[in-house]
């Protein structure tokens, strides 16, 4: 089957590309288009970013800045692709170049395209209603000699400009397209089925199948150590795997809904949850990148994990034989391990609605704010009726061999007044739950002492506010008293 995708206005057919084609190796040496240019190819520099017309995400179709390094061909049938060759309509430049050149944000030129491509984005977005989004807009994006105030000052120019232009055209007549895809090339195959039944299809024929989202993990497999996977199956075109719906209890969030979907609902529903995907990574990254993928990737340092423990979510696992729910806490078994079984996908995460009076927080902290690995992550959820904690939900990414909760230190804050003393007491308790590694990213001497300090911190912003968001009209910090 031909992968079938716009590129630039052009309508592209391709049956003999490998299944594992990154874009950027597609742009420049199948289609020589050498605008979008490689940097690190793997999705920390931005030089490679293009835009892609998605009109499956659950708020409408959208415009959105992906990383071309790291995005696998198939995954693009059925949607248009723009580069910077194709910004210009008849020599006229975009508002997103002019605003480059009009703010001298640009020197040498090798990351101009991709920051180019991440302002393309900017124009069209409709929810860039605080400073810090812009800066959220731009972090994926590498200039080394520019310097970044040029840059900034574009982003504002033509943020949310909504150019009446002919992108903006599309954007408005887009309509969901047929997404299926069975596509095999000198032994490769890749599968996109269109609903759960050619799913477990699929699966029963492959049992060496290997999921993919967006790639954005599994794609440095590819670009770095050159593996050749037989057979990559996505779930990207299962309808009820893109869905955000309210359920009575709380909210059910799809495995394969993208992160910067799960962050825009969450802004309004469940702020810890978007303040963690805030430092995630690059909003590229968050395009592609999808929850279940976050979770069955089962890093000991995934940033969504410990938001989740603490908000007590339930991981929703479906095979042909029907479903089952397993508690985010048993659902990771071992390091790089979880509770799928074969034939099973991770079809949904179910996240109940936090208790009215509920101090719930969100903390990651890293060498870096923007775009970097945790060294350390948290999620906290505290409940407390007459000065007593009765409710302690404490989970923590890069502790442990999985991200995990603290049980002893829980137990050490039930019953117990709420104040500074007692969580002092409680966070001396996490010794005796963790026994930290010591790598590139912290010792564990670090690690130790940074996980009291973010449950001691995690009671001082909550004194006065009981979820505590990213400040207003400020691109937000990482608390690390």
């Amino acid at each position: 089957m031909a992968i079938r995708f716009w590129l630039n206005d052009r309508l592209i057919a391709e049956s003999d590309v490998s299944p594992t084609t990154t874009l950027l190796e597609y742009l420049r040496h199948n289609r020589h288009l050498t605008g979008t240019k490689e940097g690190c190819a793997e999705g920390d520099c931005g030089a490679c970013t293009v835009g892609i017309l998605d009109a499956d995400g659950p708020d409408g179709p959208r415009w959105r800045a992906v990383n071309s390094c790291l995005l696998f061909l198939p995954l693009l049938n059925g949607k248009r692709v723009v580069t910077v060759e194709g910004l210009a309509v008849d020599g006229v430049p975009h508002a997103a170049q002019r605003a480059v050149y009009e703010a001298l944000g640009s020197q040498c030129g090798y990351c101009t395209p991709g920051v180019v491509m991440s302002l393309f984005e900017a124009c069209y977005r409709t929810d860039l209603d605080a400073p810090w989004k812009l800066d959220d807009q731009m972090c994926g994006n590498l200039c080394r000699c520019t310097g970044y105030r040029p840059i900034r000052d574009a982003v504002k120019a033509v943020g949310g400009s909504q150019p009446p232009d002919a992108f903006a055209t599309q954007l408005r007549k887009a309509r969901p397209e047929e997404r299926s895809v069975a596509h095999e090339v000198a032994g490769q195959r890749f599968f996109q089925p269109g609903s759960f039944t050619e799913l477990f299809e699929v699966l029963d024929r492959h049992a060496d199948a290997r999921f993919v989202g967006g790639a954005t993990d599994l794609g440095l497999d590819v670009t770095k150590r050159h593996v050749k996977f037989p057979t990559l199956v996505s779930t990207g075109a299962v309808p009820e795997m893109g869905r955000i719906t309210a359920t009575p209890s709380g909210w059910s969030i799809g495995g394969a809904v993208r992160l910067t979907d799960v962050e825009a609902f969450a802004e309004g529903e469940i702020a810890p949850l978007a303040r963690m995907l805030r430092y995630f990574g690059a909003r590229q990254i968050k395009h592609g990148a999808t929850l279940g993928g976050n979770l069955c990737n089962a890093s000991p340092i995934g940033d969504t994990a410990p938001i989740l423990l603490a908000l007590d979510a339930t991981i929703v696992l479906r095979s042909k034989s029907g479903e089952r729910r397993v508690p985010i806490d048993a659902f990771f078994t071992a390091y790089r391990k979880t509770a799928l079984i074969a034939g099973e996908v991770l079809a949904a995460v179910e996240i109940p609605r936090p208790a009215a009076d509920a101090r719930v927080g969100a903390y990651k902290v890293s060498k870096r704010r923007e775009l970097d690995i945790s060294a350390v992550a948290a999620g906290m959820y505290v409940c407390v009726a007459d000065d007593t904690v009765v409710v302690a939900r404490l989970g923590y990414g890069g502790m442990a061999a999985t991200p995990s909760r603290a049980r002893n230190a829980e137990a050490a804050r039930l019953g117990k007044p709420w104040t500074e003393a007692t969580v002092r007491d409680a966070g001396e308790a996490l010794a005796t739950d963790f026994t930290p590694m010591s790598d590139h990213r912290g010792s564990a001497w670090y690690r130790a002492q940074v996980a009291k300090n973010l449950l001691l911190g995690f009671f001082l912003e909550t004194r006065d506010t009981l979820v505590p968001t990213l400040p207003a009209g400020h691109a937000g910090t990482v608390v690390t008293p």
